[in-house]
């Protein structure tokens, strides 16, 4: 990622919007906190409004249904999980740890 070497930066390389996600209820001016030290990204929206605006989304059908983009859809993890392919996760035999992303 080049440009991403300098200061705090928020990158998510599985996009958990489309999988119906709270991302997906962001909305432009929204209030969105984040406490790198307190490992802490809030958006500041109610539970209530959360709700109504996630029960409106729909997830979007794959651009591509083969290849590896259709790979990536289906078996890459979400980033809280390390953003790894669902069927390595386990029979690697080691440990793979949280932030070594």
């Amino acid at each position: 990622m080049s440009g991403t070497a300098y200061g705090t930066v928020v990158l998510h390389s599985r996009p958990e919007a489309a999988a119906g996600g709270p991302l997906a209820a962001v909305r432009d001016g929204d209030l969105i906190e984040l406490n790198v030290p307190q490992r802490l990204l809030r958006l500041h929206v109610s539970a209530e409004e959360l709700a109504a605006r996630l029960a409106k989304c729909k997830a979007p059908t794959a651009p591509l249904e083969s290849g590896y983009w259709r790979l990536h859809v289906d078996h890459v993890s979400q980033a809280d999980e390390g953003c790894d392919l669902d069927f390595l996760v386990g029979p690697r035999g080691a440990f793979v740890p949280r932030n070594n992303h």
